[in-house]
């Protein structure tokens, strides 16, 4: 399964889960949203249209990390990726 990471190097929890995911050698693509611009928009585009980050948006959190699954599933959960 490859699942795409949207998140920031500046982020304490995305850095823990890309070590989580590499540990258990998931085959991933980080999409760093504090160094490439391009990364940022494609994940607003995200965040803006899913209810999964109702949450965070009303506790003014940005909802990274942000996994994207093989199938088009998004998850805030790092449980559901890697079980």
């Amino acid at each position: 399964m490859k699942v795409t990471v949207y998140g920031s190097h500046l982020c304490p929890d995305t850095l823990y889960a890309i070590n989580q995911l590499m540990s258990k050698g998931v085959d991933m693509s980080f999409k760093n949203i504090s160094a490439a611009l391009s990364d940022l928009k494609e994940f607003l585009a995200i965040r803006e249209n899913d209810a999964i980050f109702d949450n965070a948006k009303k506790n003014g959190g940005l909802g990274i990390p942000c996994f994207v699954l093989e199938d088009g599933t998004r998850t805030l959960d790092i449980t559901k990726v890697i079980g």
